[in-house]
């Protein structure tokens, strides 16, 4: 055998060199990955939550009264108003049993009166409320309310009638002749359910994601009249129903979605510069605003302040040509949309202003059959404050206000400004405009449990509005009780403490996520909407009195909707008391939700395991990641699940007690119980995945045998449950099964990490007894058996590629072998690193493998490959020795537990792999210097190179990027299955949709470089 002499030595200094130089590569490769997915904890500040049942005892006496007498003076809007106040008095003491008493508009002098009065002024009534402040006081048998205007005539009589439900007194001696008025001027509400349609088959699907929710759907036509009048005549009944509910509840402020829709833009240019004369819009426009600029004024009428709701940008084919190409930070962009702004105020005198969100928008978010969309546009400080500057100008020009919502989901520059005061101050200082209010949600994030109160509420000197979701969306979107009473109470005490500025709240009653995914469950109208109604009461009582009783509060909301019987509220009290740790212990993972979490360079939320809504995940960075964080109190994260199915079963024995006779409409105590029975089973489900995932990753951390046992033991409980929770609850629109199918994707993936270990310790062997024949004692072994040669060169490949072409085959076998192993060796490997289930990995890293090894062979034709085969084959065998070593621990998962959650092992791994793989690059190249000149063999290897860039980039490109990671994804199972469905993969980690063409490109580029560096036409034989 061949010795390294003076020439051989010669030889090695620039793979020497070109070792340097790829080691360097991948650290930096490392850093920058480290960068993007390093993991970082800490425990957040979660307010504490001390939900309570109050005491509950017998009703107080409805009082009885003869008569509501009505100011006779006002407008007849105005008097209409207060009429429709009195008339819930009137119910309401018909509703306990009392002679419904007569309502006039006039002062009467006998019998027991309640009677209205308005005066110029209420001593004591605090500033920015004062024109809603109402003051109650007796006057022998009936009762004396004055107020300074007919809003607080009415908030004084929706109050009284309250009471009367609640069984409560109506005027209590502390507050007899005491002002009341709301600490929070404004208390928004979303426009409910209004619009949607109870369509079974469309709930039954639980797929549709889409985010729209447009009100007018059903009532839109393709053609003229553009609008069909008897389903708008639908929409309008279920908005009057809704802005009386919200009334009688104290809101006094409704955000209706649109703006497009409503305007045709003739205030541009010469009227017709947007949409020529005759273009279908404006024709749109006109009967949108004739049809429903009448039902949306109906809210106004009653003395709600309407707000028209729109992302930004919004568009529609035709002003998105006229806006071309013009950057969203120029003012010529936006006095269109200013233009736009004045003709809606223009068109419906009656809006308040307009809210504007700029973190969301696409097609998601698109009315089907409607052309009308929203892009994500908005996304720097210089874009965003141009546009609060124009549509601020047009706002003081109409005396209107602008509602600027801080949502901005991590999108661009800005993407912060929601829960960084930092990024919010960037942004808005300086705006400081009257006609200015920034819209936040409560919590540090979206509306889960388990998070920080916002800090971005404490500061700003705008007028600020607090968000809250009575309907839960990840929490079982309103399915399960849920009393957020104390909760909301202690985020507005706080933040009333810290900002000044705060002058409301915007509470969504059925917004919140896809509206067709979860239970078909529409608030005031069908199924158990009253189960998530007790939020809505209690924002509304919070925002006039952050101070209120909330116990007492929600046992006011029970006697009114469900019962009046003492030991059936005490147990409904019960069940609300118990709700909110029931959902915290059985949706969440304590001590990971305990923690803020920044991972893939993003803030993942508090539940994660539940990826949006109902869908169970099972991929490796959330669980791994939660596992990570978890781990020194993993037991209590497991007992937790039980906890609360424990918990949960004690909640439905308390309602299953209470006799159907007690319960005001027995068809409520069904559906109450029905929905006990759904949470047992959920969170047993639940539970027994939580345990299981948790005991899987603690074996691949540990390799504990314990671990291991309890891991299959919580599987084979889970596909128990799980089959058992699909049977009683799949195809349920009232109350759906939760999607398992990527956390049974993740399971089948975890069951095959014993095998896998012990197939790439099987291969790790194989390839380390062939690299043992391939040494000299190896070589003594064989006697020149058929293919020694073949495994000596590689040996050398491997070792000493310099040497490679000093081994001469001695026949086909080596010529074969010295190709078939080191491509066996890689297909097998990857095979054993994707679970043998991932055909679209093995497509892309073996197809770019398979590319380059084909355009090297075919561009070195005619010569004797065997030298570069072996020098090239030997560094892949030492590529996949690299990823056999990661996988011979526990196999692929724990492979990816590494990857995810240890950044000294992922660090080096990609450093010594990425090397690797540069490496066969460089041997290729040095290699085939021997044979060729260096421009020609610099050009077969930029062919050899950009070839798999330009084919598989092309490839995935016409494919799409989005779908073509969607299905790397669904069949690796490492990131969200639900991701691309909802977000999309590119959408939420900001991966450039044209990154596969910009691979193409680059590939095309080697390819023409090299092709010019080899003489634009293959090598001739020698």
């Amino acid at each position: 055998m061949p010795d390294e002499g003076g020439g051989a030595r010669t030889r090695r200094w620039p793979f020497a060199v070109a070792a340097l130089v790829v080691l360097v590569a991948g650290v930096l490769v490392a850093a920058g990955v480290n960068g993007a997915l390093g993991l970082e904890s800490a425990p957040a500040a979660v307010p504490a939550e001390a939900t309570r049942a109050a005491p509950v005892a017998g009703l107080v006496a409805a009082p009885e009264l003869d008569t509501v007498s009505l100011p006779a003076s006002g407008t007849a809007l105005e008097r209409r108003r207060i009429l429709l106040a009195a008339q819930s008095v009137a119910s309401a003491l018909e509703g306990r049993g009392r002679p419904k008493p007569r309502v006039v508009e006039k002062r009467s002098a006998g019998g027991a009166v309640l009677d209205v009065r308005l005066a110029r002024s209420l001593p004591g009534a605090v500033s920015g409320g004062a024109d809603q402040a109402f003051r109650l006081r007796s006057r022998g048998h009936g009762y004396v309310l004055d107020a300074a205007d007919i809003a607080g005539a009415a908030n004084g009589l929706y109050a009284v009638a309250d009471r009367i439900r609640s069984g409560t007194a109506v005027l209590s001696a502390a507050e007899n002749g005491r002002v009341v008025a709301p600490r929070l001027p404004l208390r928004l509400t979303d426009h409910g359910s209004v619009g949607l349609e109870a369509d079974s088959a469309e709930f039954a699907k639980g797929t549709d994601y889409g985010l729209n929710t447009d009100a007018v759907g059903p009532a839109l036509l393709g053609h003229a009249p553009w609008v069909d009048a008897e389903a708008a005549g639908r929409i309008g009944a279920q908005f009057r129903q809704f802005v009386d509910h919200a009334l009688a509840y104290g809101y006094n402020g409704v955000v209706v979605p649109g703006f497009l829709e409503y305007v045709t833009f003739d205030g541009v240019g010469n009227g017709h510069a947007v949409y020529r004369e005759g273009d279908a819009h404006i024709a749109r426009a006109r009967a949108m605003r004739s049809v429903f600029g009448p039902i949306w004024q109906y809210a106004h009428d009653m003395g709600m302040k309407v707000f028209f709701q729109t992302d930004m940008l919004a568009l529609s084919p035709p002003l998105k040509r006229y806006l071309g190409d013009i950057d969203t930070s120029s003012p010529r962009l936006w006095s269109v949309y200013r233009a736009g702004l004045h003709e809606l105020f223009t068109a419906l005198p009656y809006a308040d202003g307009a809210m504007v969100r700029i973190g969301e928008g696409g097609g998601t978010y698109k009315l089907a059959g409607w052309d009308y969309r929203s892009e994500i546009r908005v996304t720097t400080v210089p874009q965003v404050r141009a546009m609060l500057t124009a549509l601020l100008a047009q706002a003081d020009a109409d005396d209107r206000d602008l509602i600027f919502r801080t949502w901005s989901v991590g999108v661009g520059a800005v993407g912060d400004m929601h829960t960084d005061p930092a990024s919010y101050h960037q942004v808005l200082d300086g705006i400081d405009d009257d006609h200015l209010i920034v819209s936040t949600k409560y919590g540090l994030g979206d509306f889960y449990s388990e998070l920080p109160l916002n800090t971005t509420l404490s500061t700003g000197r705008q007028r600020r509005i607090v968000e809250f979701q009575a309907r839960r969306e990840f929490e079982g979107f309103g399915a399960l009780p849920n009393d957020l009473g104390d909760l909301q109470q202690r985020a507005l005490r706080t933040l009333l403490a810290a900002n000044p500025n705060i002058v409301g709240v915007w509470d969504w009653t059925q917004d919140g996520g896809p509206l067709r995914a979860g239970p078909m469950t529409l608030y005031l109208r069908t199924g158990f909407w009253q189960m998530w109604d007790v939020n809505v009461y209690l924002t509304a009582r919070l925002a006039w009195d952050p101070d209120l009783d909330t116990a007492a509060a929600t046992r006011d909301w029970i006697r009114q909707t469900f019962s009046a019987d003492p030991a059936t509220v005490s147990a409904i009290a019960q069940v609300m008391a118990s709700s909110r740790r029931m959902v915290t212990d059985g949706l969440y993972i304590g001590p990971y939700a305990g923690h803020r979490v920044r991972a893939l360079g993003l803030e993942p939320p508090p539940m994660m395991w539940i990826f949006e809504w109902d869908i169970v995940t099972g991929d490796s960075a959330a669980l791994d990641t939660i596992y990570r964080v978890a781990r020194p109190r993993i037991g209590e994260a497991i007992t937790e699940g039980r906890d609360a199915v424990a918990l949960a079963r004690r909640m439905r024995a308390l309602i299953d007690a209470t006799p159907a006779s007690s319960w005001r409409d027995p068809r409520l105590r069904q559906q109450f119980a029905d929905t006990m029975a759904y949470e047992v089973d959920l969170f047993t489900t639940l539970s027994s995945y939580r345990a299981m995932t948790l005991r899987h990753v603690q074996w691949l951390d540990t390799g504990s045998a314990k671990a291991k046992a309890q891991w299959k033991a919580a599987e084979k409980q889970f596909r128990e449950d799980a089959r058992a929770h699909q049977r009683r609850y799949g195809g349920n629109v009232a109350l759906p099964a939760y999607n398992f199918t990527a956390a049974n994707i993740g399971m089948h993936r975890a069951d095959r990490d014993i095998a896998m270990a012990w197939l790439a310790r099987g291969l790790l062997l194989a390839l380390v007894a062939a690299a043992v024949l391939g040494t000299s004692p190896g070589q003594r072994l064989l006697h020149g058996a058929p293919g020694s040669a073949a495994l000596r060169a590689l040996w050398l490949g491997m070792t000493r590629p310099w040497l490679a072409g000093t081994v001469a085959p001695a026949g086909r076998v080596d010529r074969t072998l010295v190709w078939l192993l080191p491509a066996a060796m890689l297909v097998l490997s990857r095979a054993v690193h994707t679970w043998f289930a991932a055909p679209a990995h093995l497509v892309l890293t073996l197809g770019a493998w398979a590319v380059f090894a084909a355009a090297l062979r075919w561009l070195t034709h005619g010569r004797d490959r065997f030298a570069l085969s072996a020098a090239v084959g030997g560094a892949a065998l030492l590529r996949t020795a690299i990823l056999l070593l990661a996988l011979v621990g526990r196999g692929p998962g724990r492979y990816w537990y590494d990857f995810w959650t240890a950044p000294a092992l992922r660090s080096f791994y990609i450093t010594v792999a990425f090397a690797a793989f540069l490496w066969v690059l460089a041997v290729a190249l040095l290699t085939s210097r021997g044979a060729l000149s260096r421009r020609r063999a610099t050009g077969v290897t930029l062919i050899s190179a950009g070839a798999p860039l330009a084919v598989l980039g092309g490839l995935i490109a016409a494919i799409g990027l989005e779908r073509a990671l969607t299905i790397w994804n669904d069949q690796m199972a490492l990131l969200p299955w639900g991701l691309s469905r909802i977000l999309g993969i590119t959408t939420y980690l900001g991966i450039p949709t044209g990154l596969p063409l910009i691979a193409a490109g680059c590939g095309l580029a080697l390819v023409v470089t090299g092709t010019v560096l080899t003489g634009w036409r293959r090598h001739a034989p020698a």
